[in-house]
């Protein structure tokens, strides 16, 4: 384990350093060498410094395989989240589940969520909502994937363990969309990868962090903990999950994503736009205001031969508008209604 670390802080400090054109890895030179130069006779970078480069340069460049984890922020994320952070109905027909955490009270929260938006709607779709999710048990994300399938067949393998689906014909089998970006870590990421395997839904938004594995612990003597990866989560037979890419790439910017995600009818300002600055969209804003009436010929013709004003019949608003709906800002989630839109459409016509 210490000349496995000693090489990934190597590489560390090369990365954060600026070295480049390594040779094969069997000509890489000897770490303590490197670093004991670096110390000697780098005047400019002190020992904090270089230390610091180092860890972050090895973090950075083996991101899915080892990573630091703050035990008091991860202890207080995993008490304050509950399993299933919200659920909605878009346009009558399509169900929306957030997942916080993927722990061993998702399965009862998922389903629940899930027949309360099925009891009152008859659910053309779905969406899960998995940006920013986490958690470890493996065991909870195969059973919430179960819930996806009719007929026996192996969803994933931890090492530790390893979960099947279960025959049935309560499935849901509505069309699901999963929404996934870089902070959908674990389990969270086993989760998408099954339900994608077996086909349930496609994946949509950026790729995941790639930290869907079996690891151990070490405490530092700052009091933080180094985790690693050592050994993989397998989906159905033997497909390891790694770093997940979606079948439908929605880039956003970090920030933006974060402000769709607490609102997804956020307007958020386009680039080079003064707030309050006149625009065209200004130009397209609905209002209550009901139109007038119009009239062709012909009702003229019967309204004068009947005696009726066709001026006060001019002054009568046609009908009252219907409340205008908002429309869905953020990128990915009205990319996943309107794909759910669209196969609903294709299974009404093959029905």
């Amino acid at each position: 384990m210490r000349k496995l670390l000693g090489r990934l802080l190597f590489t560390g400090v090369l990365l954060a350093a600026g070295v480049s054109g390594l040779r094969a890895a069997s000509d890489t030179p000897d770490f303590k060498e490197i670093y004991d130069l670096l110390r000697a006779n780098a005047g400019a970078v002190g020992e904090e410094e270089l230390n610091r480069a180092a860890v972050e340069g090895l973090l950075a460049k083996l991101d899915s395989r080892v990573w630091l984890i703050n035990p008091s922020q991860t202890s207080s994320a995993e008490t304050n989240f509950a399993p299933v952070s919200s659920s909605a109905l878009f346009d009558e027909h399509y169900g929306y589940i957030r997942v916080a955490r993927v722990g061993p009270q998702l399965p009862a929260a998922f389903s629940g969520a899930l027949e309360k938006l099925a009891a009152t709607n008859k659910l053309k779709g779905l969406v899960i909502d998995l940006r920013y999710a986490n958690g470890t048990d493996y065991a909870a994300a195969a059973k919430v994937a179960d819930g996806f399938l009719g007929s026996e067949q192996p969803l994933l393998d931890w090492g530790s363990g390893s979960a099947k689906s279960t025959d049935k014909t309560n499935a849901f089998r509505q069309p699901v969309a999963i929404l996934v970006n870089h902070f959908t870590t674990g389990a969270a990421e086993a989760l998408a990868g099954v339900l994608r395997n077996k086909d349930v839904g496609l994946l949509i938004g950026t790729n995941t962090a790639g930290q869907a594995s079996m690891t151990k612990d070490f405490t530092l003597k700052n009091g933080d903990t180094l985790r690693l990866a050592v050994s993989p989560v397998k989906i159905g037979d033997d497909e390891v999950v790694e770093r997940l890419k979606p079948d439908i790439q929605v880039g956003v910017s970090p920030d933006d994503e974060r402000a769709y995600f607490v609102d997804a009818y956020k307007t958020l300002p386009r680039p080079g736009m003064a707030s309050g600055s006149s625009t065209n969209v200004a130009s397209l804003t609905v209002t209550n205001k009901a139109p007038r009436r119009r009239l062709n010929e012909a009702e003229l013709v019967r309204m004068l031969r009947e005696g009726e004003n066709p001026e006060e019949e001019f002054a009568r608003p046609s009908r009252a508008l219907e409340p205008v709906k908002p429309a869905i800002a953020d990128p990915a989630l009205a990319r996943a209604i309107d794909l759910l839109k669209a196969l609903a459409v294709v299974r009404q016509t093959r029905s």
